[in-house]
């Protein structure tokens, strides 16, 4: 079999273009595409000063980190070698070779104002009529700080690490001693970390020791909490970051676009249920009637309340929802009468009220309870109650909203909907993590953090809509999202 000539000392003899070594459907030629003609606005142009170097266009340093968050290449050194070294990045940068300190700078500078490209993206999306804005889904991930674990400790922790550092500056200014002469100019850097550990411990042990905040912190970042990870596996040291995804339709085949985000310290998901879709009704331009999607994580009665009272239908999995089709004398199988104010029970016995007491959540909670006699009588004691007092209820003020949810949700539309939760949003959060390297922030700080999830989902919508790019599905957006042919 004859050999192709070969050699590395091979001169070109036509001058080649980087347009020769990218194909015209490439996804490089995509995010150019959207953050060019769509006008993207920085907080400043980055001319630099008149008597120094050049500084780099705007336009390249953001086409390369949106490009850089797309493909899974997120650090500033990365990025650097990447312009040097593939051509994707080669082509975004107009064949420049910015070094990391500039990408940072630009980074640093404008990754708040970056986060609207979210909304971009969604807009375009939706101009393009490829949404279903009937449905969405929203969820929640765990995902790691840029922090070890080893570092988040409690109050007694801190005191322990307080006590250690206190010895450690004492032995250091002891061996730094200078007897009597002129003190060196700098303090040695170990007694400098030192004192500087010692600052940021007294900090932290004053933020555990108040009220309402947590009794774990993290010293190298303060905003990251410690949250239980999904399926048994232990706890993680980070933040929760949430999703609102919508159904894209890619011809014939079906996509995912997040729609909102947002990123919180607290491991609990039941109050971002009414930001998230607030800020999805702002993204896609949508007000109009939408069904929800949220898994047991979500279920309150207060979000039930604020849905109905927006005209807005949410489908959310109770946290019991097996236990009560397991246990026939679950208390939603107890019947109300208002007109008696009573609930009568499987067996047909009267449960009367008795009086209203405090949850320790803050709401009124109502009791009813049956006769003590008569349920030491009844076939089903010791599976209703073990209560030789009778029965007990206790029936919360929303307790109406609960249950026409429950009724609700034994519908066949319901079900069919509510299936469609897992394969719509989990996948999400596996390929931001796995094909975008989203499994740990890189910054610290929730505002930075935050920023930095918006990033990644642009990055994912950007690899849905390419998608519709590649399929000239976006030319009714405009001209100018036509691929090039």
């Amino acid at each position: 079999m004859p050999l192709r000539p070969f050699s590395r000392d091979q001169a070109w003899l036509l001058p080649p273009t980087l347009n020769d070594f990218l194909p015209p459907d490439h996804p490089a030629r995509f995010v150019a595409v959207v953050l060019d003609e769509q006008q993207v606005e920085l907080e400043d142009d980055l001319e630099g000063d008149p008597l120094g170097a050049p500084a780099y266009h705007p336009r390249a340093l953001l086409a390369i980190w949106v490009y850089g968050f797309m493909t899974g290449v997120r650090s500033s050194r990365r990025l650097e070698a990447a312009c040097r070294d593939q051509v994707p990045y080669l082509w975004l940068s107009g064949n420049q070779r910015p070094d990391h300190n500039t990408l940072w700078r630009f980074y640093q500078a404008h990754r708040q104002g970056m986060r609207t490209l979210l909304k971009r993206t969604v807009r375009i999306a939706v101009r393009a009529g490829l949404v279903d804005l009937a449905l969405q889904a929203v969820d929640g991930t765990k995902v790691g700080s840029s922090a070890s674990r080893d570092r988040t400790l409690d109050a007694e922790g801190l005191l322990r690490l307080l006590a250690r550092t206190a010895a450690a500056i004492g032995e250091l200014e002891a061996e730094n001693a200078t007897g009597g002469d002129p003190p060196p100019p700098r303090l040695p850097e170990e007694l400098v970390r030192q004192q500087t550990l010692r600052e940021r411990v007294l900090v932290a042990l004053e933020q555990v020791q108040g009220e309402d905040v947590p009794q774990w912190i993290n010293l190298t970042d303060p905003d990251a909490r410690l949250l239980k990870a999904p399926r048994g596996a232990g706890f993680v040291t980070g933040y929760n970051a949430q999703a609102m995804v919508a159904p894209l339709t890619l011809g014939q085949e079906r996509g995912m676009l997040i729609t909102a985000v947002d990123v919180v310290s607290e491991g609990d998901d039941h109050p971002q249920l009414p930001r998230l879709m607030e800020l999805a009704a702002e993204n896609t331009g949508c007000q109009e009637e939408v069904t929800t999607l949220a898994d047991a994580g979500y279920y309150s009665a207060a979000n039930l309340q604020v849905c109905a009272e927006q005209g807005q239908q949410i489908l959310v999995a109770a946290p019991q929802e097996g236990k009560r089709e397991r246990n026939p004398y679950h208390k939603d199988h107890f019947i109300y009468d208002a007109a008696a104010d009573t609930y009568r029970c499987p067996q047909g016995q009267t449960l009367a009220f008795v009086g209203t007491m405090r949850h320790h959540d803050g709401y009124n909670v109502r009791e009813y309870r049956a006769a003590g006699k008569v349920c030491r009588g009844c076939p089903a004691f010791g599976h209703c109650t073990k209560d030789r007092r009778g029965r007990r209820l206790k029936v919360g003020e929303f307790e109406q909203v609960h249950q026409e949810h429950w009724e609700m949700m034994q519908t066949a539309r319901a079900k069919a909907l509510y299936r469609q939760r897992q394969e719509l949003v989990e996948p999400v959060f596996g390929m931001i993590k796995e094909q975008q390297s989203g499994r740990r922030f890189l910054l610290r700080g929730l505002p930075k953090v935050q920023a930095e999830w918006s990033l990644l989902a642009v990055g994912l919508n950007l690899r849905s809509l390419c998608r519709a790019w590649k399929a000239n599905l976006l030319g009714g957006h405009g001209a100018l999202l036509a691929p090039a042919r």
